[in-house]
């Protein structure tokens, strides 16, 4: 397999395009190409603060087949998620993608790129997390039925959707877990009443500058499990992106996760 060398990065001039420029180029990966239409005409490098690359920022994708880049990675938004989708497909450049709330069409430009190239989509890039989420899995199997299930996350009070695509995870992971019969409930107000055994409870905190918090608790008669991982540097997000790429550039065409990249 291949090592990765050459990397084309989508919303290049955003807090995690600058972040994966940085951290690609501190690591001997080349930026061949990058995508933002606010900073077309601007250097890479002079956008991420490490100094001038050579490489400009592009308005679209026309160049991106003819750049050499082993893999695209985007971190932007779902309308961006589309397009990258799109010529990550016929450019025959895998594509990993990070970006959280997607819609419909981004979901299915997703599933349409992978019948043509190696897709990976993870709502949180974070090794940690992925870890976090193989613990749950067994704590929960282990524990039994009779400890609840809570999630708690917590973000900076712009981030725009709730509860976060890792949380979300999260929960699903516990619900598969569980087993039969369980299902989500997003926050309680009100008189909900007694607690079902079988609710999966989810909740979201906004505010500050939180980078991102996620706790599960497990909580029985007696004692509770708490399984937390807290993001106190964006970085990690960025080495995480380039660490899936690295794994899946030279992959054949289909849908991959982060659990493929760290065999987990």
């Amino acid at each position: 397999m291949s090592a990765l060398a050459r990397v084309a990065v989508v919303g290049v001039a955003g807090r995690m395009g600058r972040a994966i420029v940085r951290l690609a180029h501190e690591g001997g990966v080349s930026v061949v190409f990058a995508v933002d239409p606010g900073a077309a005409g601007r250097d890479v490098g002079e956008l991420a603060g490490i100094g001038a690359l050579g490489v400009a920022a592009s308005a679209s994708f026309d160049g991106l087949a003819g750049s050499g880049a082993q893999a695209v990675i985007e971190l932007a938004s779902p309308e961006a998620t589309v397009l990258t989708a799109r010529a990550a497909a016929s450019a025959k450049v895998a594509l990993v993608s990070g970006t959280t709330g997607l819609h419909a069409a981004a979901s299915s430009a997703l599933d349409e790129a992978s019948r043509a190239t190696p897709v990976l989509w993870e709502p949180n890039m974070s090794v940690g997390v992925h870890v976090l989420s193989a613990l749950v899995r067994r704590a929960v199997e282990a524990l039994g039925a009779g400890y609840d299930i809570e999630i708690v996350e917590a973000h900076h009070g712009k981030k725009a959707d709730a509860p976060s695509g890792t949380a979300t995870r999260l929960a699903e992971v516990a619900k598969q877990a569980r087993g039969a019969g369980a299902y989500l409930v997003h926050g309680r107000e009100g008189r909900p009443g007694a607690r079902n055994p079988s609710e999966i409870g989810v909740h979201a905190v906004r505010g500050g500058d939180v980078v991102g918090d996620h706790t599960v608790m497990l909580l029985g008669q007696g004692e509770r499990v708490e399984l937390s991982h807290r993001a106190s540097s964006r970085d990690l997000f960025a080495a995480g992106a380039l660490r899936a790429a690295a794994k899946i550039h030279a992959l054949p065409p289909g849908r991959y996760t982060m659990t493929d990249v760290l065999g987990l």
